[in-house]
């Protein structure tokens, strides 16, 4: 997927460039996970596997954190999380504050995680969807902008507080 991101200073406003998305799960995600590294590559993106790497059981968390690592060094502005219920891997994920992960069960949850809360992490559950599903999520996700206006505001408020001072 070719894109064009006028609020990413790293392609200027002027250059396209290939979309890199980093994708990371747990042992319950490796399967469909594997088949949206390969869905991604359809798409025309540059996925970014960050494991895991089989069935072996592994703690999600660990893998949300890999992924929030991964985008906070600017390998990718995008990403995909998937454990068995994608409910874990996301609360996982939000921990961080310049992430904002969505868990999706079709394509309209997909859709609007973007339209209105411009998520950058698309999560989702194994045990949960299909393929097929997962595939369309992915693919709305990944072809939908945050429309801002009054959104905006409301985004806004979801990212961290200011520190306030402690008292002595």
């Amino acid at each position: 997927m070719v894109v064009l991101d006028p609020r990413n200073a790293r392609y200027g406003g002027h250059t396209v460039s290939t979309r890199r998305v980093v994708i990371a799960s747990d042992h319950a995600g490796f399967e469909l996970k594997q088949a949206l590294v390969a869905q991604l590559r359809e798409l025309g993106c540059d996925p970014v596997d960050l494991g895991t790497d089989g069935s072996q059981s592994v703690d999600y968390p660990d893998f949300a954190d890999k992924l929030a690592a991964a985008m906070a060094q600017g390998q990718a502005d995008t990403g995909v999380l998937v454990c068995g219920t994608g409910i874990g891997i996301s609360i996982g994920a939000n921990r961080h504050s310049h992430i904002r992960a969505g868990l999706a069960h079709d394509v309209t949850s997909a859709r609007l995680m973007r339209e209105h809360n411009d998520a950058n992490v698309l999560a989702l559950g194994a045990r949960l969807i299909g393929l097929a599903t997962a595939c369309d999520c992915l693919k709305v996700f990944l072809e939908t902008s945050f429309e801002g206006g009054r959104h905006q505001r409301r985004v806004d408020k979801l990212s961290p507080p200011p520190a306030t001072p402690r008292p002595a």
